[in-house]
């Protein structure tokens, strides 16, 4: 299908400029469009578009009704794409002359980047996942990397440069028990050995760990060595049970065999022991290699990894230079900086021993991220038991006056619970990202076979649309929830083909593409003539035309749920619209390339919204 169309511009932005104009025009008021609140009519009144003009009551010195009259005679008079206007308790309601919509849609079905912003002068790093390489990726981990991935496809289309990174957590006392088990209790045991994938393998010896030392600690207690301990230590009408449960950090510095072994190896990494780094580096190798099946199956990768080993002793310089600037306070070889001032407390930045914390790390990363790109924000997708870390941190970078320090933004997450409860890593209880994604294409599997979707495709093509079916089914599950809210994940509620989910949108596409498919070419110039929109085809232009707007909205708030909400909307409207309306059989020539065209721009858009979240369509269901 082909027909060349005229451009047409953001009929939004003409209104807002619009108002602009009247305000300054009627009033001699400045406003900035910006200000300018614009929303969609609603559906029991006439109108597209409904702007509200209770701010101006101020400048104006009349009543809400007689400015929305004022303002819907000026811009009637001065946008010929609007016929008229109608005020309802101060509302203003636009009403645009219905070939604006024909222009609309004809562009729209020309364009493959509809949606596209320009160019933008900015860079924006972007860091996600970033796990630790003593354990698999895991269903926290899931939401981590879909949200990170998703928001730099939308920064990108927003016009932005986009740089993905990770910074791997591959050093510390975690890393060093899990090596601890694996010398102790493997015997020789690899991957290949096994038949287990990499990260999967090395994490159970970090829950091995965990258990042999619960077993450790347990005995300890009844020794009288802990029986001494508790006699002094603990508060009267304290049970054991009870001082021991809060003990055991204490316990694990002081007393434990597998503790002090632990700290052995980790002293040992840090003074480069030749047979201990070889070791380290051999089961991260194995971490690594499975770390990115993970990825492969997500649909994600990155421009750029950093290593905690080899970022973990920056930042001292520019503490010393925070010194210097009176920004940070020191008592003996502590560092710390007091910002009681901005509810912040009082934090650390070198301990008392000189070492660096998590914090002076940080410090340091984000000035060798800077030197290596330059860029003008940074965001950190992090969950949001790290809200005080980030805070922290964007103060003392913005004290040291770093010149990327008002663009820095914690994309804070709320943490995943299956309907069975929460996870815990230690105790081995986490379900990992792999057996999720299996999951979830096993219950796409089941539904499909159940509804007879795929019978009379071959065998390799069933896998392909199952997979992308279940892989649509996680991601949208998980990215349509604001980043900030905690949430369920349902394996079986994420492939409902009638819920808010992502097979009920792929289902939408396919439906589009083969009313498509059955027309062949055809020329889509009639639809320019059809004038007898129907409401719900008025719906969907009116969702399609707020699509380049909503990727700015989504992009300035890093917030992938809305785009999930407006392929959902439009999902859903185009279900209604096909239900409704006849397209091969319409009642005339004029409707039926109008409606052609609506499910070819539909079909785009789905697509294009859908990629914005890492999600693939298939080509049949």
């Amino acid at each position: 299908m082909n027909n060349p169309s005229t451009p047409v511009t953001d009929i939004t932005t003409s209104i807002q400029d619009g108002v602009v104009a009247a305000v300054k025009s009627l009033y001699d008021h400045d406003t900035a469009a910006a200000q300018v609140n614009i929303s969609t009519t609603r559906k029991e009144y006439e109108g597209d578009f409904s702007v509200v003009v209770f701010p101006y009551t101020r400048v104006a010195k009349k009543k809400p009704e007689a400015i929305a009259n004022d303002i819907g005679n000026y811009l009637v008079a001065h946008l010929p794409e609007l016929t008229s206007f109608n005020v309802i308790k101060g509302f203003l309601n636009l009403v645009l002359d219905k070939s604006f919509w024909n222009k609309f849609l004809l562009n729209v079905a020309m364009q493959e980047d509809f949606g596209k912003g320009a160019a933008k002068n900015s860079t924006v790093m972007v860091e996600f996942s970033s796990p630790n390489t003593n354990k698999p990726l895991h269903l926290g981990h899931v939401r981590n990397i879909l949200l990170g991935w998703a928001c730099t496809q939308i920064l990108e289309k927003a016009g932005y440069k986009v740089i993905k990174s990770q910074i791997v957590n591959d050093r510390g006392i975690a890393v060093c028990k899990t090596m601890l088990a694996w010398q102790k209790f493997a015997n020789g045991a690899t991957p290949a050995s096994t038949n287990t994938k990499g990260d999967k393998f090395v994490g159970s010896y970090y829950v091995r760990f965990a258990k042999e030392i619960a077993a450790e600690y347990a005995a300890w207690q009844d020794t009288a060595v802990g029986q001494k301990v508790f006699a002094e230590l603990g508060k009267e009408g304290q049970s054991a049970a009870d001082f021991f449960k809060s003990y055991k950090d204490k316990y694990f510095n002081d007393y434990s065999v597998l503790g002090k072994e632990a700290k052995a190896l980790l002293l040992q990494w840090e003074a480069n022991d030749p047979a201990v780094v070889a070791l380290w580096k051999k089961m991260n190798n194995w971490v690594y290699e499975g770390f990115e099946v993970t990825y492969n199956a997500l649909g994600v990768s990155f421009d750029k990894l950093y290593y905690e080993s080899n970022t973990y002793l920056l930042g001292k310089d520019m503490i010393q230079k925070g010194l210097d600037q009176d920004v940070f306070q020191q008592e003996g070889k502590r560092v710390f900086i007091d910002l009681e001032d901005k509810k912040l407390g009082v934090k650390t930045v070198l301990k008392s021993d000189g070492t660096s914390t998590y914090t002076s790390q940080d410090i340091g990363t984000a000035r060798l991220r800077y030197e290596d790109f330059g860029m003008d924000k940074v965001v950190y997708v992090v969950g949001d038991e790290q809200n005080n870390h980030f805070q922290v941190l964007f103060e003392i970078l913005k004290q040291l006056g770093e010149p990327y320090a008002a663009g820095l933004h914690h994309l804070s997450y709320g943490m995943v619970d299956l309907p069975t409860g929460r996870m815990k890593s230690r105790e081995g209880t986490v379900v990992d990202a792999d057996d999720l994604i299996a999951e979830v294409i096993e219950e796409a599997r089941k539904g499909t076979e159940e509804r007879g979707d795929v019978g009379a495709f071959s065998e390799e093509e069933q896998t392909a649309i199952i997979q992308q079916i279940g892989k649509a089914a996680l991601k949208y599950f998980i990215v349509k929830v604001n980043p900030k809210k905690r949430m369920v994940f349902d394996p079986k509620e994420s492939v409902d083909m009638q819920g808010n989910t992502g097979p009920y949108i792929q289902n939408a596409y396919v439906r589009s593409k083969a009313v498509l498919h059955k027309v062949g070419q055809a020329d889509i110039a009639l639809a320019a003539q059809y004038l007898d929109i129907k409401p719900v085809e008025q719906e969907i232009l009116i969702t399609l035309h707020s699509y380049p707007g909503l990727i700015q909205n989504a992009a300035e708030q890093y917030d992938p749920s809305i785009i999930a909400s407006f392929a959902y909307d439009l999902a859903k409207l185009y279900h209604k619209f096909y239900h409704d309306h006849q397209i091969m059989r319409a009642e005339s020539p004029e409707a039926k390339a109008f409606r052609l065209a609506v499910s070819q721009t539909t079909a785009q858009v789905l697509k294009s919204s859908m990629q914005l979240l890492g999600i693939e369509m298939p080509k049949r269901m």
